[in-house]
């Protein structure tokens, strides 16, 4: 498998600008996800101020911004907030607030109304039901199941996402999203369950290239890298 041959679309998660500018130039993927996390990790102090500047660099692939209030009257302000900024734009909704209530109510009135949403932060099958009976078939909806921390568990994700994918084919502009990967495999792995996207970080994409590679030649250039390294390091044993 080479990256050209991938059907299913990357996005990079992060919140460097610089990084995200250089991946859309490249052509290395589809679109790109951020959270309040990622966006304290790079440094970021002006929320506002960062995602008009990314809409501005990448104003022709979907980006998704999320919200962060615990209150659902809050959220939907910033939901509204969020979408007026333009740009190919999904906002993130998380599936509950912290006390564990469901977004559910939201969801519904949003994707009614046409919004762009990517609804987060998912480990479970009964989580997709939820989305799938709220959101509006006629409105764009990615489904984001962390399937990084279900592996984390020690469960295998991929039947939850196989199921997941099979849930979600009512909606036909539902798009299924794995989340959090771990590794390069993943990409085949999300590929094969029929997930739409995966949002990867810089690293991982940078490892799609190696997919179709001769392991054996693989295997020879791990051998000159380490004796290279050792060479470089100046280390002697006799």
């Amino acid at each position: 498998m080479t990256n050209k041959s991938l059907r299913i679309k990357l996005f990079q998660d992060g919140a460097e600008l610089a990084s995200m500018i250089v991946a859309k130039e490249r052509g290395l993927v589809s679109g790109f996800t951020t959270n309040p996390t990622l966006m304290r990790k790079a440094g970021v102090t002006n929320y506002k101020d960062f995602a008009q500047k990314a809409i501005k660099a990448i104003p022709d692939l979907p980006i998704s911004f999320e919200v962060f209030s615990d209150d659902f009257e809050m959220m939907e302000r910033e939901v509204r907030e969020i979408a007026s900024w333009g740009g190919d734009t999904y906002i993130k909704i998380p599936i509950t607030n912290t006390k564990g209530e469901s977004a559910a109510p939201l969801i519904k009135k949003l994707s009614s109304e046409g919004f762009s949403l990517n609804v987060t932060a998912m480990l479970t099958l009964d989580q997709v039901e939820v989305v799938a009976a709220a959101a509006d078939a006629k409105s764009r909806t990615i489904v984001s199941i962390f399937a990084g921390r279900i592996a984390d568990t020690g469960i295998d994700p991929v039947p939850i996402m196989r199921k997941g994918a099979q849930i979600l084919k009512k909606l036909p502009k539902a798009e299924l999203l794995w989340a959090s990967p771990r590794e390069v495999l993943n990409v085949v792995q999300a590929e094969e369950c029929g997930c739409h996207i995966i949002t990867a970080t810089p690293d991982i994409i940078a490892k799609v290239p190696l997919f179709g590679k001769d392991l054996k030649q693989y295997s020879l250039e791990t051998v000159k890298m380490f004796y290279e390294d050792a060479r470089a390091a100046a280390f002697k044993l006799v």
